[in-house]
């Protein structure tokens, strides 16, 4: 920093600083804007005799807007997104031919002149004034920079951009001042590298890296003399001279830019001769911006990692701050997403429901003990087209998805689970008739739940007694009512927390026993969570999608990590795997069982069939099918799905095969551990003295109105639904 003198005077730094910008600027600004010559000269020097000193003497300089890479967990690219496509390099990371040429043809003298240039201030003034307007420049390129600093702080602002590059006295007097100061600060390569790296090349491409990458798909560091003369040639007009659309004045252009090298023997004559004698070669790569370009189907993830950042607070104090940093901040994220996975989930979907099926299919897949999300994928694609979306259909509301799906009898492994941890044994049974009224009252955990209304299993055939394990086989509703209703709703609520289960669209989970069939709405994501908790040995561990993240300048930021806690015993957890290997080997779920590996797994399908699912593990994965209309109006009957038609859907015949397909292609070539499970044995016999010294003893069915029209049950502020039955559900 400059040090005054003593007597509170300038120094002789500021002085000389002072003495440029004053008896320099009338004919500085002359040369850049067209003002009548008589009595500007006045103007302009007492203007900037008023105004110099008054300039802050350092410029800001905002971080350059730079693409942010979201990659795979093996470092392979995802997608890029970005408001500017620009990646900063070093010098040495610039051919020697760049910038020979930006420096020839932008400013020749750069090396000889200070932060302006007099003698090209008096040749550009007097051709002005002689064409009666500003027919040359006099900008050297340290001036040029700080005009595009001013542009890259106004951002995607138009207003912010008009003010940053008009032609008014004030601008002019700002950038004079801070070029100095620059010259002062930095250096000569300093400056040339800034300049670079910040300028614009045209065809959205921000910086020579980025236009090498462009125009040739190469890097900047192995431009030829024609390509790095054709590049330096865009600088001055970006639209006229761009090679892609207008190629003859882009050659004439570079052919000019040559012949100004060898005029300052920056290259010889016959090297120019000879590389303005070959045409243009161009071999584009076009702009590939945003989740929208994500191959394997991985955009919705893409924008999955995109809601994580938005929404935590460590990338930024608002929304707006994230947005930018997400945009602009040339960030590397590094995911959780497996190659592999995703593939499969996709290949999967793709066969089994066509885009223009109508109804969607979504899956998700998530490695139990770490939370790490190595999938998710959707039938119909991420976009703005026809058959297509950007509402990710497997996550929450909050996280960019919908409103969530009921679940139907998929949740009820979460009420075993609750069972048993209350002490309740796979052996008990209860009657289960295939009609019945709800027992009441139920306890919550605020109080009693007193509704009146009747529930049915899907066969007329399914007539108990039941004990757990055939009950979640043959998915019996009138079972699991009677096990909620006897072992009271708050641990079935408490247990659903544990195991990260919440309702799609952010409300508390409603304290009602049809909680038991699966009424309120999941999703994808958070289903496949909680059964990897059973996979697990009952640790449950949050969702994460990122591994790893840095910014421009190669630092570590912190990143979300999974938080793991205890939601059962492992007792517990080992006996649903018995139960849920029950479901795939003999039960609703032989279509989606597994060759060759341990998979449990669970059907669901609501009633009028607005929806069905699968969701299933192995110990090594864990993965959600939903199928239906996001819309909830389209039911599944007399329907086809993927060419496949259907007279009505069941959980295990379109979800079931989808979700078998992907896991066999995400589990290809991997370890197939054993899930840990217990022995369940059979019940000795059926009737009431089955129950006979069984913990927490039925209690019996009250009276309802069982004749409901259509089957199911009903509560008021309750779609209807069955939470699944014999036959697939």
């Amino acid at each position: 920093m400059a040090k005054k003198r003593e007597g509170g005077g300038r120094s002789r730094t500021q002085q000389a600083a002072k003495f440029l910008g004053v008896s320099v600027l009338s004919g500085a600004v002359l040369a850049g804007i067209a003002l009548p010559a008589a009595g500007a000269l006045g103007l302009v020097a007492k203007t900037s005799v008023e105004g110099f000193d008054d300039i802050p003497a350092n410029l800001k300089t905002p971080p350059l807007s730079q693409r942010t890479t979201i990659l795979d967990a093996d470092g392979g690219e995802i997608a890029s997104v970005y408001s500017r496509d620009r990646t900063v390099v070093a010098l040495k990371d610039m051919s020697p031919y760049i910038q020979k040429a930006i420096v020839a043809i932008e400013d020749a003298r750069f090396y000889q002149h200070g932060a302006i240039d007099l003698k090209g201030i008096a040749r550009a003034v007097n051709k002005n004034a002689q064409s009666g307007g500003v027919s040359q420049g006099a900008s050297t390129l340290t001036q040029q920079y700080v005009k595009n600093v001013f542009i890259e702080e106004a951002g995607d602002d138009p207003d912010k951009v008009a003010q940053a590059t008009q032609q008014t006295l004030g601008r002019k007097v700002k950038e004079l001042k801070y070029a100095i100061k620059l010259e002062e600060k930095l250096g000569k390569r300093k400056i040339l590298q800034n300049y670079l790296n910040i300028t614009f090349f045209g065809e959205q491409a921000y910086g020579v890296e980025s236009a090498a990458q462009r125009y040739f798909s190469k890097h900047a560091k192995d431009l030829s003399v024609e390509e790095a003369a054709l590049l330096a040639g865009i600088v001055q007009s970006p639209t006229r001279y761009d090679p892609v659309n207008h190629p003859q004045a882009a050659t004439a252009r570079r052919n000019t830019v040559l012949k100004r090298m060898a005029d300052l023997k920056a290259i010889s004559r016959s090297e120019a001769d000879a590389a303005a004698a070959r045409p243009i070669k161009l071999k584009i790569s076009r702009p590939q911006n945003g989740c929208i370009t994500a191959t394997d189907g991985a955009g919705f993830f893409c924008d999955y990692v995109r809601e994580v950042l938005l929404n935590d607070k460590a990338f930024g104090a608002t929304r707006e701050v994230r947005s930018q940093r997400w945009m602009q901040g040339g960030l590397t994220i590094r995911t959780t997403l497996d190659r592999q996975s995703q593939k499969a989930i996709q290949a999967s979907l793709s066969q089994h429901v066509y885009a223009d099926d109508p109804v969607a299919g979504t899956g998700a897949v998530v490695q139990p003990g770490t939370g790490k999300i190595l999938g998710m994928g959707q039938s119909r694609p991420y976009g703005f087209g026809t058959n297509q979306t950007q509402i990710n259909l497997s996550v929450n509301r909050k996280m960019g998805g919908g409103a969530g799906y009921q679940p139907g009898s998929t949740f009820k492994p979460i009420i075993a689970a609750a069972a048993l941890e209350q002490g309740i044994g796979p052996d008990q049974q209860y009657s289960s008739p295939f009609k019945m009224a709800y027992p009441k009252p139920v306890q919550t955990c605020t109080g009693t739940w007193n509704g009146d209304d009747t529930v049915n299993n899907e066969d007329p055939k399914e007539v108990g007694p039941y004990d757990m394990k055939e009950a979640t086989a043959k998915s019996v509703n009138t079972y699991y009512v009677q096990l909620i209703s006897d072992m009271g709703i708050c641990p079935a609520v408490t247990m659903a927390q544990k195991m990260g289960l919440q309702r799609a669209d952010g409300k508390p989970l409603k304290q009602v026993p049809s909680m038991a069939l699966g009424g309120q709405e999941m999703s994808p994501l958070n289903m496949a969570a909680a059964y990897a908790t059973f996979a697990n040995e009952g640790t449950y561990c949050s969702p994460v999608a990122i591994e790893s993240i840095t910014d421009a300048q190669g630092k570590a930021l912190n990143v979300p990590t999974s938080r793991c806690h205890s939601a059962m015993s492992k007792k517990t957890a080992n006996t649903v795997n018995t139960l849920l290997k029950g479901v795939v080997e003999d039960g609703t779920g032989k279509q989606a069982g597994l060759k060759g590996r341990d998979s449990a797994g669970k059907t669901g399908t609501t009633d009028s069939r607005y929806a069905a699912w699968f969701v299933g593990y192995t110990p090594n994965a864990a993965g959600a099918v939903w199928v239906g209309d996001p819309r909830h109006q389209r039911q599944m009957y007399n329907i086809t799905i993927g060419g496949v038609p259907h007279d009505k859907v069941y959980g295990a015949d379109t979800p079931g095969p989808i979700w078998r397909d992907m896991m066999s292609g995400a589990l290809a070539g991997r370890p197939a551990p054993a899930l840990p499970t217990v022995p369940i044995g059979d019940p000795k016999g059926k009737g009431d003295d089955a129950n006979k010294g069984k913990p927490h003893a039925p209690k019996p069915p009250k009276p309802g109105n069982g004749d409901k029209p259509g089957g199911g049950w009903h509560i008021p502020g309750f779609p209807d639904i069955l939470g699944g039955g014999d036959g697939g559900w």
